[in-house]
Order: structure tokens, then C-alpha cells, then sequence
């Protein structure tokens, strides 16, 4: 069963061009579980231009679903994974001054670096998935580095989706399939939306949760919030 993971860093972007408080991060994450999110998502980035760091520790005492803290392995975002201990942290490659993750994790290069890392959050008891692209190879030497999941990076497939759907989820499809294989549970997340989830979430499995943002809290602004999850929430279960 595929769980639908809300990401709330719009909502803090729109809050921190105007400054004070409005919206509240925090009061966001309670509705999306009220309204049916199955998790709560966050990437607090160095900058804080959207999530900041006060407000995953304001957060984390609400959630009562899964809470996922996604980034860069630096020292203070290990300190603060520690500190607040989530079910689940995403390790991104990202430079601090990335735009938005558009990349997955080298894991031949990285992956005594990524073997560390995650041997200290299984260690404090979370739960850990890096973020990959569907590159076979790069799955198999994912599994070295001892994660529990990896998280597919959809992105390439929400572009190609508009023209040629069964070619723009192949990929990810023999991707899942082989991370299920080889013991890897699989999430995955950038791009999905209305249109293109339902056919995703068909294809390709094992899909242990989809993580959200941008497209849904987009939705949220013409259909309500509420409403909008419902709505995602529909394509991930007529999907099954």
C-alpha cells in the first residue's frame, strides 16, 4: 500500500516572503493529517529559505503519522536529525545553493560516506532512505551502503510523461523491481501530480509512500487543501 507524504516547504516559502507567521507551518502540518495525509515531509535547507530548523522542532511534537526530514548529511542537519528523530530521514546530494533536488546519489562514488551516515541514524533508531535515480547499477551499490529504502527521483518522469507514458515510466518501473528484489523498500517523489501519479503508482512496484509538495500544496490554492489531499489520496487508491 502506497502512503501519500505531504511536503509543507511551500507553505513556509510563502510564509517567509512576507515574514511573521502566516501561514502557519505548523498549524499546516496538523490539518494535512486531519485532512488524510499519511505523513508529513520537510527539507530544511542551510539558507532556511523555506523550512527552518526551529520549525522542524515546532513540528515534530504534532505529528502523528510519519514524520520525514530530508537533506544534505551536513553536521548541523545530523545534529538536528538527532535531536528531533523522525521515523524516516531522505539523504539528498544537494550543494547548499540548489534550487530545488534534481540529482540522485552517486553510490559508488559516495558510498562509504553514505555507509557511514547511515550506520549513526540506524543507530538512533530512523529509518533512512537516499535519493537515486533509476539507474540499475546505482541501485545495487545502494544496497551496499545499507539503507533501509531509496527514494526514485521522478522528476525525469513527470517531463516525459506528457508525451510517451509507458516509456516514461519504464524505467522506474525495473528500478522498483529491482530494489524489491534485493531487499530495498522504495519511495519516491519530485513532479508527481494529479495527472501523473495514478499511472506511477500502477506501474511501478513495490512504491512504499510518494512525498509531495509543490504540485499539491499549487492544487491547494484553487481546490482547498483539504479537498486536494482527498484528491491525491483517490489517484494513489483507484492506482491499486
Amino acid at each position: 500500500m502506497t502512503r501519500l507524504s505531504v511536503n509543507i516547504n511551500k507553505i513556509a516559502t510563502i510564509r517567509n516572503a512576507r515574514g511573521g507567521n502566516i501561514p502557519d507551518v505548523r498549524l499546516a502540518a496538523i490539518n494535512c493529517q486531519r485532512y488524510g495525509a499519511e505523513g508529513i515531509t520537510v527539507h530544511p535547507r542551510p539558507d532556511e529559505r523555506h523550512i527552518r530548523y526551529q520549525d522542524v522542532r515546532d513540528i515534530k511534537p504534532e505529528i502523528v503519522t510519519e514524520f520525514n526530514i530530508e537533506g544534505y548529511p551536513s553536521e548541523d542537519f545530523f545534529k538536528l536529525v538527532n535531536e528531533v528523530k523522525p521515523n524516516q530521514v531522505t539523504l539528498v546530494p544537494d550543494p547548499p545553493d540548489a534550487l530545488t533536488s534534481n540529482a540522485g546519489w552517486d553510490t559508488v562514488k559516495h558510498k562509504e560516506f553514505l555507509k557511514d551516515v547511515i550506520a549513526k541514524f540506524q543507530a538512533a533508531g530512523i529509518r533512512t532512505s537516499i535519493f537515486v535515480e533509476t539507474d540499475l547499477e546505482l541501485i545495487r551499490h545502494a544496497k551496499e551502503t545499507g539503507t533501509n529504502r531509496v527514494e526514485l527521483y521522478t522528476e525525469p518522469y513527470a517531463s516525459e510523461f506528457v508525451n510517451d507514458p509507458l516509456r516514461a515510466v519504464e524505467p522506474f518501473a525495473k528500478a522498483a523491481e529491482l530494489a524489491g528484489q534485493i531487499g530495498l523498500e522504495v519511495n519516491a517523489g519530485h513532479d508527481l501530480n494529479l495527472d501523473n501519479l495514478e499511472y506511477f503508482v500502477k506501474h511501478v512496484k513495490p512504491l512504499h509512500e510518494v512525498s509531495i509538495g509543490h504540485a499539491l500544496i499549487s492544487d491547494a490554492l484553487y481546490f482547498g487543501l483539504e479537498n486536494v489531499i482527498q484528491m491525491y489520496l483517490r489517484k494513489i487508491h483507484d492506482a491499486r
